[in-house]
């Protein structure tokens, strides 16, 4: 089988800063992780926010939200049956009022009634014109009568302190790079909103910095490149392998990683794959 051809995400070039072994294992070998308990529901909140921004404006309340919680439920079980077993029947109703409340977040945050989103978990894919392959989902784009643009991302998990809001800042960038690229508009603002603990992270990125972002971009790719081509994607041992599923394959911890599958360069879209991208972060950022 010819390996598939593969691009930089943002979780992607995360898991590579945070250990080359964990991204070689993800994106290249794509070996099957278990879903958390935190991505699925940080899922299923995504599908019901889609859900209120695809009606008319009079429809989208938080009753109606609500509403959504359990048909989608019913839909992402029915797709896999996984999900089951972190939510056990039993355990539905607890888990349902969890998600109620995250939604009651994002509507004591703002009010679907006064807009109209451009668009919703927006696929992108481009090759920067430094040659960087790129692709990911972006929430919701929003524009205004005016013009501007602003980018928007729902988080579930806790919003994290200055000091450890790389990660989230290095997402928003990412997507306003892209979407600058593809559109030739740079967003006037970047919006990430902690629906769980009814806060947000802004941005407004200019210029400048996009165009070094993307001479950054350039650098973490060339090295990926260089790993890819030669095999050796080093383990890198911190306080998050505690949170890896790939333990029992790390040398760090006494394992042996399957024979590397050859590095299947760059380009074509893999949209199966960048569906689960932003509910990994999501478990990420809740469990850390």
């Amino acid at each position: 089988m010819t390996p598939r051809p593969i691009a930089l995400s943002p979780s992607r070039a995360n898991d590579y800063k945070q250990c080359p072994l964990k991204y070689r294992l993800r994106a290249i070998d794509k070996l099957p992780e278990p879903k958390t308990l935190a991505q699925v529901r940080g899922t299923l909140v995504h599908a019901c926010l889609e859900d209120v921004h695809g009606w008319e404006r009079s429809r989208r309340t938080y009753p109606a939200a609500v509403k959504r919680i359990r048909p989608n439920w019913e839909k992402m079980c029915a797709e896999d049956e996984e999900m089951l077993e972190l939510v056990p029947p039993e355990q539905t109703e607890e888990f349902f009022i969890e998600c109620r409340t995250l939604l009651r977040g994002y509507f004591e945050m703002e009010n679907p009634q006064g807009f109209d989103a451009h668009e919703v978990e927006m696929y992108v894919n481009t090759v920067l014109p430094n040659g960087v392959p790129v692709r990911g989902f972006i929430d919701r784009v929003d524009v205004a009568p005016t013009g501007e643009v602003r980018v928007v991302d729902y988080k579930t998990g806790k919003k994290p302190s200055p000091r450890f809001s790389d990660e989230a800042k290095f997402q928003m960038r990412f997507y306003a790079l892209v979407y600058w690229r593809l559109f030739d508009v740079i967003p006037a603002q970047l919006r990430l909103m902690y629906v769980k603990v009814i806060d947000s992270m802004f941005l407004a990125p200019s210029r400048e910095e996009l165009e070094y972002f993307e001479r950054d971009l350039g650098d973490l790719w060339a090295r990926i490149e260089g790993d890819g081509r030669a095999g050796s994607f080093r383990p890198k041992k911190s306080k998050l392998c505690g949170w890896c599923s790939f333990q029992s394959l790390c040398p760090e911890f006494g394992g042996t990683p399957p024979d590397y599958p050859g590095w299947p360069g760059s380009a074509a879209e893999d949209i199966a794959a960048d569906a689960h991208e932003r509910v990994e972060a999501e478990g990420d950022a809740e469990e850390s």
